[in-house]
């Protein structure tokens, strides 16, 4: 039996980006039972990508009720239903087996990984209070995306001297505010920037400078993506809202090493269950974007562990 259920999780501040705010992280719970076993699994539908609570949980409750891992891939396209029931799929199929997911997918034991913190976009008063409070972490993601952003940056960077910066764009800039800004991404030590022009303009980033390295986060959910990627891109965000889960988030995660991309491996606002499996996915990646729970008021029953050593894999008792 498969089922799907829609939660809500309270989100300990309003997380704003520059296509608007939320206070709840609104999320789908997988659950797949079979042979008195029971697999679980989370995603977070995405207005952005055509996507709704609705529309999700209709493409997974349509789903034959015998379906598995290998037959999921190509009746679901990449995207927020694939993901949930491709995760479910491979708790149950270690439990069936005694054993992790790690060892299933012939990976090495999993470590925990220096995760991201995300500062949302808000005035540049407030992201310098808010990057001061977090200055501890070692890496800050700030949120931009508006043609008045050189004040947010400055701010940012004096309320937390010390900190590795990554930004993320949301498609938010044009060709020129980021040729403008790009000096003074580097100046201020910003390690990377992520998807600065929208999805469908991004052809001017093979003709403008990149002095600093880019990042595909809506330009990429695949590997069927890496082709349109030549000459623009020189990192890759893997999400597997969008890769459609686990399966071919390791598929793209090789895929995209081997033509020579770096990878962050990111994620929606979601809970623990969501993150667990993209920990697997991020072990080697140049950036850990794994910071949903650390976003939220309220998680999952054992919840994953974030400390000084960044985030843990999970027990076995919550996923995997």
């Amino acid at each position: 039996m498969i089922s799907v259920t829609p939660e809500s999780f309270r989100l300990a501040e309003v997380f704003t980006i520059s296509r608007g705010s939320r206070t709840e992280a609104k999320v789908l719970t997988v659950c797949v039972e079979r042979d008195g076993l029971v697999g679980w699994g989370e995603c977070v539908p995405y207005a952005r990508y055509g996507e709704t609570l609705e529309s999700v949980a209709e493409e997974i409750r349509a789903l034959p009720e015998g379906v598995d891992r290998r037959a999921l891939q190509d009746a679901l396209p990449p995207g927020a239903a694939r993901n949930a029931v491709d995760c479910a799929l491979w708790d149950w199929e270690a439990k069936r087996a005694g054993r992790r997911v790690w060892e299933l997918a012939g990976l090495s034991a999993p470590g925990p990984q220096i995760t991201c913190f995300t500062l949302s976009l808000d005035t540049p008063e407030r992201m310098q209070a808010a990057a001061a409070r977090h200055a501890h972490r070692p890496v800050l993601k700030i949120k931009l995306g508006t043609p008045d952003d050189m004040a947010r940056l400055e701010a940012v960077r004096a309320g937390a001297p010390k900190a590795r910066i990554v930004v993320d764009a949301n498609e938010g800039w044009t060709a020129d505010v980021y040729s403008e800004l790009a000096p003074h991404l580097l100046r201020l030590g910003v390690a990377m920037v992520e998807q600065p022009l929208p999805a469908g303009q991004d052809d001017l980033l093979a003709e403008i400078a990149r002095p600093l390295p880019v990042c595909a986060d809506e330009s990429c959910h695949d590997r069927a993506s890496l082709s349109g990627l030549k000459g623009k891109y020189d990192m890759v965000n893997i999400k597997l809202d969008k890769t459609g889960g686990l399966t071919e988030a390791l598929a793209l995660r090789d895929a995209a090493r081997a033509e020579g991309y770096r990878v962050m491996v990111g994620c929606m606002v979601g809970t623990s269950l969501a993150m667990a499996p993209a920990v697997l996915v991020a072990q080697g990646a140049e950036v850990t974007d794994l910071d949903g729970p650390l976003l939220l008021a309220e998680d999952r029953d054992l919840p994953l562990v974030y400390d000084a050593a960044g985030v843990h894999p999970s027990e076995p008792g919550l996923w995997g």
